[in-house]
């Protein structure tokens, strides 16, 4: 699964230890909040496609 160039591990790590609840856009690099840590396929807000995901689920898919 191709991630967006704009979403890489300090990122990722960050808004983990935020506490913000926070999900990425795979698909277009959108930020949302109130994400659960396991989501997967939530629908963005920006680009309308089912491709938003947990911060906690991308590190399981990011390339380190």
């Amino acid at each position: 699964m191709k991630l967006h160039e704009s979403l890489n591990y300090e990122l990722i790590k960050d808004s983990i230890e935020s506490g913000d609840y926070m999900g990425f856009c795979i698909k277009c690099g959108a930020e949302h909040y109130g994400v659960e840590p396991d989501a997967r396929g939530y629908e963005c807000e920006e680009c309308e496609s089912e491709s938003v995901y947990g911060a906690e689920e991308l590190l399981f898919m990011i390339p380190l």
